[in-house]
């Protein structure tokens, strides 16, 4: 695995920096589930929601001009981040969470709307999908599973907020699946309180009467195109739907009977934990019924708009992953309020641009395979 440097002009400083309020244990059981922004269904209360002090993490930055250290509060410590990343890479190789860790950095930014102007009342990137009151939210069924996995790795590293770390939850599971490398930017600021949360209804829908026209109405609404619409669609490569959380996709397949994690759900793809290509592929062929097509996948081969890009990265694999890169970051600054305010990357060493490739990205068919 590679190792990430620490920066040398960098340092945790806690004496000026409030501490996190003790956050709550979950008590579901975690389970791999599906990437998507859209599948929907009731969901019963959740056991308990996190909580977050406000606070900023102090750190020692060089002066420009190379002079001495000055002190700048950035939301969170880079140096932790860092290490948080590496504990999720771990994380990925016994859980098998990459579809479900996707999905909840999607539907804390997914909340996005750019007709707002004010902070946090926008929506997105901003944690707030760590309370009870939006986990409640129908289209959020099972996140509370991501939640309990990310939380041993939040209390470990406080320096890091909640925001942040979803975010880079989803972006190194996309990443450690074989996906793209993410061009990610953090020092996103945490809301404090559930009455900052969004209000419910701002997600896509699984089954829409009109799925072109209700995917442009949700997407355009937080400044995204036809083109993020399909290739982040892409995504769906990864993961399962499970009719008890979504309404949708058979109880198991050949393909999710015998897991890994949790088994059962239906997939889009026959290796649901490898990020490649394969969702146009199978979309467009519809020669499975053990795979799943929803009337949000089957129109992105039937509108005009939607089926030009769909059609492109259904043949040119290295298309897909350099628009779903760019669109994935996108997707993950939406509505973010960042400290610094032109955020920082965690990328600056050579040995963080190449992810290991683990076990399950070969995953097919209900049996692991070595790589």
């Amino acid at each position: 695995m590679a190792t990430l440097s620490s920066s040398l002009l960098l340092r945790l400083s806690t004496n000026k920096c409030r501490k996190p309020s003790a956050s709550a244990q979950f008590l579901s059981p975690p389970s791999v589930s599906s990437p998507s922004l859209w599948p929907k269904t009731a969901q019963g209360s959740s056991p308990c929601s996190l909580r977050l002090a406000p606070r900023r993490m102090t750190v020692a930055r060089r002066a420009k001009g190379g002079g001495a250290h000055s002190a700048v509060c950035f939301a969170s410590d880079p140096d932790q981040l860092k290490s948080a990343r590496e504990d999720i890479k771990e994380l990925l190789k016994t859980q098998y969470s990459h579809p479900i860790l996707v999905r909840l950095g999607w539907h804390d930014a997914g909340t996005y709307d750019k007709n707002i102007e004010e902070w946090p009342q926008q929506g997105g990137a901003n944690g707030s999908l760590r309370f009870d009151i939006e986990l409640k939210h129908a289209a959020n069924a099972g996140l509370i599973n991501a939640l309990k996995l990310l939380q041993p790795i939040k209390d470990k590293y406080p320096g890091v907020t909640y925001a942040d770390l979803f975010q880079l939850a989803s972006a190194t599971a996309i990443e450690e699946a074989g996906g793209p490398k993410i061009p990610m930017k953090y020092g996103r600021v945490d809301v404090s309180k559930p009455d900052q949360c969004p209000e419910e209804g701002k997600l896509p829908d699984a089954g829409p009467s009109s799925p072109a026209e209700h995917l442009r109405n949700v997407f355009y609404r937080m400044g995204l195109d036809d083109k993020d619409i399909v290739v982040l669609s892409g995504a769906h490569t990864l993961g399962r739907s499970r009719p008890e959380r979504s309404g949708w996709g058979k109880s198991e397949t050949k393909y999710t009977k015998d897991g890994p994690g949790a088994p059962g759900g239906q997939s889009w793809t026959v290796q649901w934990l490898k990020f490649d290509n394969s969702y146009f592929k199978d979309i467009k062929e519809k020669i499975d019924e053990d795979l799943l097509v929803l009337p949000t996948d089957a129109v992105l081969f039937e509108d005009p708009s939607f089926k030009v890009y769909a059609e492109k990265y259904a043949v040119d694999e290295e298309a897909f992953f350099k628009d779903y890169a760019e669109a994935h970051a996108k997707l993950s600054n939406l509505g973010a309020k960042f400290d610094p305010p032109e955020g920082f990357s965690i990328d600056n060493d050579s040995k963080s641009a190449t992810p290991e490739k683990f076990v399950a990205s070969n995953y097919s068919s209900g049996e692991s395979k070595a790589a």
